[in-house]
């Protein structure tokens, strides 16, 4: 471990320390976080590749005291690089994907264009490589019996996660905390599309058993008919049906407890970022108005941890780096708490 004897939690963070100004080496940290600096398929507002960095200068300005977990950092949080090599990739096939995206929303008709076709298979090809790269990161890390949490980019970076700690791990649910259901068949014609990341997952890891979300409100037919088809193993809960229920008079804990209890042992959050009000990240992707304070959410992942399941794995996504550093320092406090609840949970 690190020595921590000359480490003063409660003065500014020095910037040659990492994440959240703490002093310790990936060898040393018990959580290791993995950044993914990917953006190539979105749909709308782009700026989440640059996110993970961000999000690494805002974590300085966070405080080490958590009233839920306390003395959480002091097994070790360490965050790497984001892959250079990576973040070009993404932005020149970000590029590519702007071209074809234009086309499409103007009409134009993508089988007579052999330019725009060839693009559609690099983009594809793209994204395929990088989810096996992020396979092959957790995977690894995993491997040396680290807690792994991987930090985007868009939302269709984590799908190698999934496949890694389901191989690791074995059978498992995922807590979406979305504003979308993500569950569109190859939206736009990208088959690993940061709309298409929990169809992916549901049809590419057989160890992932159940699929909550909590907090949608932008969504298309064709994905509740994928929920009714499901046969169970998708259950959301819809930003509307949430708030129907606090203003029909129940309480969030009774809420909050009837979305656990769809919940298997084992679970890994994945969280939009854009689940939260947009007050909070107005620069995420694709933002949509509703949603929750961040405070709801800690609480909802406050009585998982009561309910005695066991949380394996996280990822934070769609936190923007574009305009200013508000959503950042909103992101690196949500990526906090989950760091901590992370260890906690794997004490």
């Amino acid at each position: 471990m690190a020595d921590l004897s000359q480490f003063d939690p409660n003065s500014v963070g020095l910037l040659s320390n990492n994440v959240f100004g703490l002093p310790f080496s990936e060898e040393e940290a018990r959580l290791v976080l993995l950044p993914v600096p990917w953006e190539v398929t979105v749909s709308y507002s782009n700026g989440t590749a640059r996110g993970p960095e961000r999000i690494f200068r805002a974590s300085f300005q966070v405080d080490l005291y958590d009233a839920d977990v306390k003395d959480g950092w002091k097994q070790g949080f360490f965050m790497r690089e984001p892959d250079k090599h990576l973040l070009l990739r993404s932005d020149y096939l970000r590029k590519e994907a702007e071209l074809y995206l234009k086309f499409l929303t103007e009409g134009g008709d993508i089988s007579e264009n052999e330019f725009l076709k060839k693009t559609l298979v690099d983009v594809n090809n793209g994204t395929r490589a990088m989810n096996e790269w992020v396979y092959n990161q957790t995977k690894q890390l995993l491997g040396k019996g680290k807690l792994v949490g991987l930090l985007g980019g868009d939302h269709s970076t984590p799908l190698g996660f999934f496949k890694a700690i389901g191989e690791h791990k074995g059978d498992f649910g995922i807590l979406q905390i979305d504003a979308h259901c993500d569950l569109r068949d190859s939206y736009e014609g990208f088959q690993y599309s940061h709309a298409s990341i929990m169809y992916n997952a549901l049809a590419e890891v057989p160890q992932l058993t159940k699929l909550v979300q909590v907090g949608i409100r932008d969504y298309c037919e064709e994905e509740v008919d994928y929920i009714n088809d499901s046969n169970g193993r998708v259950v959301t809960f819809f930003d509307k049906q949430i708030k129907e229920r606090q203003f029909e008079g129940e309480t969030w804990k009774s809420i909050c407890d009837s979305i656990v209890e769809t919940l298997p042992q084992q679970v890994y959050i994945s969280f939009d970022i854009d689940g939260l009000d947009p007050k909070l990240c107005p620069h995420t992707g694709t933002p949509v108005a509703g949603g929750f304070e961040a405070e709801q959410i800690y609480y909802l992942f406050k009585r998982l941890l009561a309910s005695g399941r066991q949380l394996i794995g996280f990822d934070l996504n769609e936190v923007s780096a574009s305009h200013d550093d508000w959503d950042a320092n909103v992101g690196a406090r949500v990526l906090f708490k989950l760091c901590n609840l992370l260890v906690s949970a794997n004490s």
